[in-house]
């Protein structure tokens, strides 16, 4: 099979070439692509400013992000699909357009009700983008050029989410929030002007005709029942406490029962919404569950990092986005290096090289503590940035190079889902240990602290004069001894959590290395090894 597909490809290539500079085209879609990525992430910080300016609830303007979220992880996979019926080009420019109209409807929104109808529309539109724009760099690119395509496109999908939370709240302080939807307009534009001139499909992607395609409502309902649910109850379960919840415990066997249902249906459908038979080429399958922790180590530690500044360390928003900067110009740099390496090495080589470097970082993260420097910290990152550039590159192309390339469309959409999937449950996963090892360790200090002790009398006498010296009483003096020594102890309780949720992290990411010799060899230019 991969003999085969790997031989399909270069007559494909050789049959099809782009009259447009493929560079020009890679740097076109990626415009987009950084439009909607970015989008996934400014928001953020711009909540509380949402709901203030719209008189809702912080609880209720959090809709705001799972709307998104939810529409746009039904699109995902269903784009390969949406692209065989409209033409992929038009499909694209139908994307580009909807998110930009939609960017501008979120940014006129009188009530939160009408902007979460628009942010539906805008992660529609979004879900679309990303699968399309890979599908269109694997078409226009050789197996050998690949590597240096998804390098820049790599560029603005790692750079996005780690400048969104700094750009939104930059925009929100300077402007208003109203203005984090509003910048999408231009790119948006341009886009869908160099999109029309530029860009068209290649003559094996013929377009079904709607009339003569036997639409899978069945399977249609069910993946966006079980993704939609999906995208909820992890973005709302640590909120809601998790299975405490009637309400996530609920939609948890609303969404298992559909998505165990659409892998039945899906696998026997002669039509199918997903093409899951994908899944039986192991380099395909592989590069997917490889995907889906890049995703959870990229978005997990992406919120980690900002957090711990700014909670801990006592950061700024801005300071703290300053310290992730150099790891930011670290994937810039190393990107276009790792797609000049695939040319010349193996992308397991450079796979193992990542993963051992990721690893590395988030246990170097374990020697933080409440007294850490900048430059430790900005160091961590410019570590972790170096492992995701060598990461994210190589999977993405020994995902397609098993593949004939009439299956790009439908393999970029599961491998974009397997990335953003795996960004949710990554958050999920860090904010849920975050506050339960807290928990856990103010409980074990609480336990240590013995009232005898002579150093800790010591400290609250000696806390205890400075209050009554700044005019306190005696009694109102103690107390806020004993609460600044409570908030020291929650203070050390959840930088343990932190160093936790890096270990952790760091083990997961460590054990990833075997799943990388499950991936078939591929010669350097993206052809595979013949067995």
């Amino acid at each position: 099979m991969g003999a085969t597909a790997a031989t399909m490809n270069q007559a494909d290539t050789a049959v099809w070439v782009s009259p447009v500079n493929p560079w020009v085209i890679a740097l076109t879609v990626t415009l987009a692509t950084f439009m909607e990525v970015l989008d996934t992430s400014i928001a953020n910080v711009a909540l509380p400013h949402i709901a203030g300016s719209l008189s809702a609830g912080q609880d209720e303007s959090t809709w705001v992000l799972t709307s998104y979220l939810v529409s746009n992880a039904i699109v995902l996979p269903l784009s390969g699909w949406l692209s065989s019926i409209m033409g992929r080009k038009r499909f694209y420019m139908s994307c580009v357009a909807l998110f930009t109209i939609s960017s501008a409807l979120c940014g006129f929104a009188l009530n939160l009700p009408m902007l979460i109808v628009f942010r539906i529309l805008q992660g529609a539109g979004g879900g679309g983008l990303q699968p399309s724009e890979q599908a269109i760099l694997a078409d226009t690119f050789a197996p050998a050029k690949r590597g240096m395509a998804f390098a820049v496109y790599g560029i603005a999908v790692v750079m996005a989410p780690a400048i969104g939370p700094t750009l939104g709240g930059w925009i929100t302080d300077n402007f208003s929030w109203r203005w984090i939807f509003f910048v999408n307009i231009p790119v948006g534009a341009i886009s869908l002007l160099l999109t029309s001139r530029l860009i068209q499909d290649p003559p094996y992607l013929k377009k079904r005709k709607l009339s003569e395609t036997h639409i899978d409502y069945i399977g249609l309902g069910l993946v966006a029942l079980g993704l939609g649910t999906l995208q909820v109850i992890l973005d709302k379960g640590q909120r809601d406490d998790w299975f405490d919840s009637n309400f996530i415990l609920s939609l948890s066997v609303i969404c298992a029962a559909s998505l165990i249902f659409v892998i039945f249906w899906e696998w026997r459908h002669k039509d199918p919404i997903i093409d899951l038979h994908l899944f039986r080429e192991r380099t395909f399958a592989t590069a997917n569950f490889l995907m889906f922790m890049l995703g959870f180590a990229l978005l997990g530690s992406t919120l980690l990092l900002p957090l711990f500044m700014q909670t801990l360390l006592g950061y700024t928003a801005e300071r703290s986005g300053l310290a992730l900067m150099p790891g930011g110009f670290t994937i810039m740099i190393a990107m276009p290096i790792v797609g000049f390496l695939l040319s010349r090495y193996s992308p397991r080589y450079l796979m193992l090289f990542g993963l051992c470097m990721l690893s590395f970082s988030l246990f170097h993260m374990t020697s933080f503590d409440l007294g850490v420097d900048f430059k430790t910290v900005m160091m961590a990152r410019v570590y972790q940035a170096m492992g995701l550039a060598f990461l994210f590159v190589p999977i993405n192309t020994t995902a397609y190079s098993s593949l004939p390339r009439d299956k790009n469309n439908a393999a970029s959409g599961l491998m974009n889902l397997a990335r953003n999937i795996g960004g949710s449950v990554g958050i999920s996963f860090v904010t849920t240990m975050l506050a339960r090892r807290a928990q856990v360790h103010q409980v074990q200090l609480v336990e240590k602290i013995n009232p005898a002790n002579p150093q800790l009398q010591s400290t609250l006498k000696g806390m205890t004069s400075t209050f009554a010296g700044g005019g306190y009483g005696p009694g109102a003096a103690l107390q806020h001894a004993y609460a600044m020594l409570a908030a020291n102890v929650e203070r050390q309780a959840t930088m343990l959590a932190y160093i936790d949720n890096f270990w952790l992290l760091g083990v997961v990411i460590a054990c990833l290395i075997p799943c990388v010799f499950m991936i078939k060899k591929v010669k350097p230019g993206g052809e595979i090894v013949a067995h």
